[in-house]
């Protein structure tokens, strides 16, 4: 198990894909590095009120701990309470046009530790995905969005793709309101499976495959023209976002539990969302169409 290769990667990921989103904003990413009390760090990567981007979080965190929270062991109840080893690179990027999705990307890496006990050994895996929530609907985007995914998942097993979109289809699902968050794409956590090489170079496809997933989508729609009309409509999607970043994800919990930098756990909020009691578009406009025809688990590939 190499941890320094696993960072080393997550800071180059990092690196790559704010060099990539400058290129189409224009305008460029604060950097913010931050150091936790427990263990470890951060480089928050940020850029807001931009040309392109209202507001998005890069992120990358490397921290450590004595006592692996609830949520992190949720899936093996015997771990729990460990010291741990987590790092990440993490991004939620809010563009600025309606027409232009939001899109959410985390690739990360956990290691429970052993008690020094000599009856127990480290304990790792890996987790990630990325999805995307449009506001309008476009099938040439979710087709290219999914089917990028797909070609960086099937040389390693071509049964990744499927599993790990039904799994995104599921895990972005908000309960309360028994609906999508948007179109999906691919999730996975837990992974371990073909020892440490094997799971690692999952993390790597799913990372490495994220600026030719979003950025040609950018690009083709940025400069739409739009109005008040799609704007409202965008506000009120991303409230739909908010309710899943905060009720839901289980990243967002795993931060707060762990004592982590609020700062950088709450980057993924937008800088500005609506909510309207019990309401609906109207039957037969593109707003109707989004929820009909896109936010419903389709298969796009």
């Amino acid at each position: 198990m190499d941890s320094k290769a696993v960072r080393q990667y997550l800071l180059d990921l990092q690196s790559s894909i704010v060099a990539r989103m400058e290129s189409i904003d224009g305008g460029s990413f604060l950097r913010d590095e931050w150091k936790r009390d427990e263990g470890g760090g951060g480089i928050s990567r940020i850029i807001e009120g931009s040309n392109v981007f209202e507001r998005g979080g890069i992120l990358f965190s490397h921290v450590l701990g004595s006592k692996l929270p609830p949520s992190a062991a949720a899936n093996r109840p015997e771990i729990a309470g460990r010291p741990w080893e987590a790092m990440g690179v993490s991004l939620v990027l809010h563009p600025r046009n309606p027409y232009v999705p939001t899109v959410h990307m985390n690739v990360r890496f956990f290691v429970a530790k052993a008690d020094g006990s000599g009856s127990q050994e480290d304990v790792f895996w890996f987790g990630g995905g990325m999805d995307l929530t449009p506001y309008y609907g476009f099938d040439e985007d979710c087709v290219h969005f999914h089917r990028v995914n797909k070609n960086a998942l099937d040389p390693l097993n071509a049964d990744y793709y499927p599993r790990y979109k039904k799994w995104c289809d599921e895990y972005f699902w908000l309960k309360h309101r028994q609906e999508p968050r948007g179109i999906g794409g691919v999730f996975f956590d837990d992974f371990h499976a073909g020892g440490f090489d094997h799971a690692f170079a999952l993390q790597r496809a799913v990372g490495s495959a994220f600026n030719d997933a979003y950025a040609p989508i950018v690009e083709r729609r940025k400069d739409t023209p739009y109005g008040e009309r799609e704007r409202d409509w965008q506000l009120y999607r991303r409230g739909r976002y908010v309710e899943f970043n905060l009720v839901w994800d289980r990243g967002t919990h795993f931060g707060l539990q762990s004592g982590g930098r609020t700062e950088s756990i709450l980057a993924s909020m937008p800088p500005h969302a609506t909510w309207r009691y019990n309401w609906q578009p109207d039957a037969g406009t593109p707003e109707a169409e989004l929820l009909a025809k896109y936010v419903n688990e389709r298969d796009w590939v």
